[in-house]
């Protein structure tokens, strides 16, 4: 019993490896984990005390818990019985491709990562970048029932758009946003997944796909799950705002009962800015280039470095105002309420018109607009811009420039353009290059299409704040 037992060098490390990982997982782990945990309750109670939409236990939840919640579903069950008749495999087949599905959707939030570095480092690029502008936000969300799940609409101008509302929606609540399938990326996929964003496949979807991501919203939603949906489907690729894809729409209305315990109020937001990072990418996608948006390491270190140089000499200039308003918002409860032929494609038009009553105007966008109609001197711009500004303001639009007259104004945009190479100023003279003209029209569309106020929603667009 007590005689000496050799044994060869590797299976002592096996077997002290074992008895670790034996000892870490009955007696370390669970410790470490029950200490974890307490420290993350602890912090979701102080987040929640500040929060004025308090994070939600569905939201906490282990992302394998709600993985399993959906594909469990009664509706889920029946749409992978249909695809298993419908292709022609063994039920469990089927079962498995839902869960695929269900994993590659649900996401897995983090409080830490959230508000602990991402909305720090959102508010830090947006700042860095832009010079930022919010104009309603107060009147938008006053007197929304705090038991309401709340639905930010907006329009998709850039991939920046995330960033901002992030940052800004930051001390109200967390929010789920729906993404691409760009972002599944290594190492951007686990980050997002983390934020509390879910992605979205935009090709090869099947019935099955949109049961189990209609479902995840659905449930999401019946939980009180603060959302963020971008009704255009894409980015923007010619600067103006499109027809509303009704998808995740369409999933929220049909799960919706007009006498639901829960309310769903919709909150329009409008977003612009005065250089969109990807407007190049944008406008080349719009003229039929194949993978316009391709990007290969070396570009972005090149880009990176160029970026590092301009900041550590001084020479960088923020890209002008990042803009964003808040519009009147709808109380789903009541337009359900008001009766509808195709209740999906009359809330998403309703909420694009709300969107384009609050659409932010910038400098560029009105020196552009007079640009392509062939002003080419400053004094000519300023005067139109001037007169613009004037009727844009009596619409009710929100025209943000700094405290200076328009040829000041005029000035400024024609030198951030002037950079870029898309003018040339000689003296008060300005000359377009060809090669550039393109981006002109693209900011000129980034102004509001019509003049029309409050009553352009056509019988169903009254001021909901009163009664949610």
């Amino acid at each position: 019993m007590f005689r000496t037992v050799e044994v060869p060098l590797w299976a002592l490390v096996l077997l002290v490896g074992f008895a670790a990982v034996t000892f870490a997982s009955h007696f370390l782990f669970p410790s470490v984990r029950w200490f974890f945990r307490r420290w993350a309750e602890r912090l979701v109670a102080r987040l929640n005390a500040r929060l004025v939409q308090p994070i939600e236990p569905f939201k906490l939840a282990h992302r394998m818990d709600t993985v399993n919640r959906v594909i469990h579903d009664p509706d889920v069950a029946r749409a992978i019985l249909d695809h298993a008749r419908e292709k022609g495999v063994p039920e469990q087949v089927a079962f498995e491709t839902a869960r695929r599905y269900a994993r590659e959707i649900v996401p897995g939030f983090s409080a830490l990562l959230y508000f602990g570095v991402a909305t720090r480092l959102a508010q830090w690029l947006s700042r860095s970048l832009y010079r930022i502008r919010v104009s309603g936000e107060a009147e938008a969300m006053e007197g929304i029932d705090p038991q309401a799940t709340i639905v930010f609409v907006l329009n998709h101008r850039s991939n920046m758009d995330y960033v901002l509302v992030t940052w800004l929606v930051s001390r109200r609540a967390a929010l789920a946003y729906a993404v691409g399938e760009w972002a599944r990326r290594w190492p951007l996929g686990s980050l997002i997944r983390a934020m509390g964003g879910y992605f979205v496949r935009r090709r090869d979807l099947n019935p099955l796909y949109r049961k189990v991501l209609a479902r995840y919203v659905q449930i999401a939603t019946e939980n009180g799950v603060t959302q963020a949906i971008f009704p255009e489907g894409r980015l923007s690729r010619d600067g103006s705002l499109h027809a509303p894809k009704l998808g995740l729409l369409s999933y929220i209305i049909a799960d919706h009962a007009a006498g639901a315990t829960r309310d769903v109020v919709l909150v329009p937001v409008a977003v612009n800015y005065e250089r969109v990072l990807e407007d190049r990418g944008l406008i080349a996608a719009q003229a039929g280039a194949v993978n316009p948006f391709r990007l290969r390491w070396w570009m972005v270190a090149r880009y990176l470095g160029r970026h590092l140089q301009l900041r550590v000499t001084g020479r960088f200039t923020r890209f002008g105002y990042a803009a964003v308003a808040f519009g009147r918002p709808m109380s789903l409860h009541r337009f359900l309420w008001s009766g509808h032929d195709d209740p999906a494609a009359d809330l998403g038009a309703a909420l694009m018109r709300r969107i384009e009553e609050v659409l932010p105007v910038l400098p560029m966008a009105l020196v552009c607009e007079a640009l392509v109609g062939g002003a080419r001197d400053v004094a000519t711009i300023a005067e139109r811009l001037s007169k613009r500004t004037t009727a844009l303001q009596a619409a009710g639009h929100i025209v943000h420039a700094e405290a200076r007259d328009a040829r000041q104004a005029t000035i400024v945009a024609l030198r951030m353009l002037e950079v870029r190479n898309v003018v040339a100023l000689h003296g008060d003279r300005i000359s377009v290059t060809s090669d550039f003209e393109p981006i002109l029209g693209f900011y000129a569309r980034t102004l509001p299409r019509s003049h029309g106020g409050a009553a352009s929603d056509e019988g169903f667009a009254e001021d909901t704040r009163g009664s949610i």
